[in-house]
C-alpha cells in the first residue's frame, strides 16, 4: 500500500502511477502513430504543457509550438494571453474562479476574440486547503462557483468549456449534464489533501461518460511512460507541468521543446512494446494493477 504519505496527494499520485505495471505485446508490433486530433486542430503529441502560472509562459508556448503540442495555461490577465497566442500556439486558456464574476467573464471574451483554442475554469483552486475560506490568490479573491453560475459561464462563450478539478463520476456527470466539453482531472498539485489520484479513477469516469466528455490527466505526468498508463487508462491527452519548469528556467522555450520531445518519444517506445499503432488503439488491458490498489 502507500507509503505514510501524511496526506500528500502529489506523493499518493506518484506512488500510484509507479505501481501500475505494463503488459508487453510487442510480437509483430508497428511503429506507432502519435498524431494527437484534439478540437478541430492536428497535434504531434497528446502531451500539453499545464496550465502554469508565474512563469515565462510566452517561452513556454513557443517552446510548446516547436514540439507541436497543445498549451494550456493558468491564471494572468489578457495582455499575458495576448503574447501567448501572438506565438502562434494553440492554447486554451484555464480561468480562476474570481469572485469577481467581471474578471471570468473578460477573459472568456478576450480568448473567443483573440483565437484561443478552448477556455475552463480550475474550480478546484476556490477553497484553501485547510480551512472552508474562499482563497485569495495573487491578491484577487476567489468564490466557489455554483452550478447556475458554471453553467453560465459556459455558455457565455462559443469556446469548448473544460472543468478542472474534477475528481470523481459524479462531478463528471453533472459536468457533462452542464454542457462541458470536457474535464482536467485534478487535485491542483496536492490541494485536496489525500486526493485520489487522477489516473487512478480515470477508467470509472470513462466508463461512466464514454465519449461525452474529453478527459485530460492533470498532475504527476512526468514522462512518455506516465503518459502512456494515463492515455491505456482513459485519457484523452495529458498536461505536464512541473517536469517542464526546470527546462523553461533553464533554456526557454528550446528546453520545453526538447522535453516535450522526449516525453513523446518515449510515449511511442511504449506503445511499440504494448502494440499500440496509434492512440485511437490504446487497450487498458496492458495495464495491470496490483490488487491492494484497486478501488472497491
Amino acid at each position: 500500500m502507500f507509503s505514510e504519505a501524511k496526506g500528500d496527494s502529489v506523493q499518493i499520485a506518484r506512488e500510484y502511477m509507479d505501481s501500475l505495471l505494463v503488459e508487453t505485446r510487442v510480437v509483430g508490433a508497428e511503429r506507432p502513430d502519435t498524431t494527437f486530433r484534439f478540437l478541430g486542430e492536428t497535434f504531434s503529441t497528446p502531451v500539453m504543457t499545464a496550465a502554469l502560472s508565474h512563469l515565462d509562459l510566452v517561452s513556454m508556448a513557443a517552446g510548446a509550438k516547436q514540439a507541436g503540442a497543445c498549451v494550456s495555461i493558468g491564471m494572468g490577465g489578457n495582455g499575458e494571453m495576448g503574447e501567448i497566442l501572438a506565438t502562434g500556439a494553440k492554447v486554451m486558456k484555464i480561468i480562476k474562479p474570481y469572485a469577481d464574476e467581471k474578471e471570468i467573464l473578460s477573459r472568456l471574451e478576450y480568448a473567443e476574440e483573440n483565437g484561443a483554442l478552448a477556455v475552463g475554469m480550475d474550480v478546484e483552486h476556490a477553497v484553501n486547503t485547510d480551512d472552508a475560506e474562499d482563497s485569495v490568490v495573487m491578491g484577487l479573491q476567489m468564490k466557489q462557483p455554483t452550478l447556475a453560475e458554471l453553467e453560465k459561464y459556459i455558455r457565455h462563450t462559443k469556446l469548448p468549456f473544460f472543468i478542472k478539478g474534477a475528481l470523481s463520476v459524479q462531478d463528471a456527470l453533472r459536468c457533462r449534464d452542464l454542457g462541458a466539453a470536457g474535464l482536467v482531472l485534478s487535485h491542483h498539485n496536492g490541494l485536496t489533501r489525500f486526493a485520489v489520484p487522477p489516473v487512478m479513477v480515470l477508467p470509472e469516469i470513462r466508463k461512466a461518460i464514454g465519449k461525452d466528455l474529453l478527459l485530460i490527466a492533470d498532475g504527476g505526468i512526468e514522462s512518455g511512460v506516465d503518459a502512456f498508463k494515463a492515455l491505456a487508462r482513459g485519457a484523452d491527452a495529458v498536461t505536464m507541468g512541473k517536469a517542464l519548469m526546470g527546462p523553461l528556467k533553464e533554456n526557454g522555450a528550446d528546453g520545453v521543446a526538447e522535453t516535450l520531445r522526449k516525453a513523446t518519444a518515449q510515449l511511442q517506445a511504449m506503445m511499440i512494446r504494448t502494440g499500440t499503432k496509434n492512440l485511437k488503439h490504446m487497450d487498458p488491458s496492458v495495464i495491470w494493477e496490483p490488487i491492494g490498489y484497486r478501488h472497491g
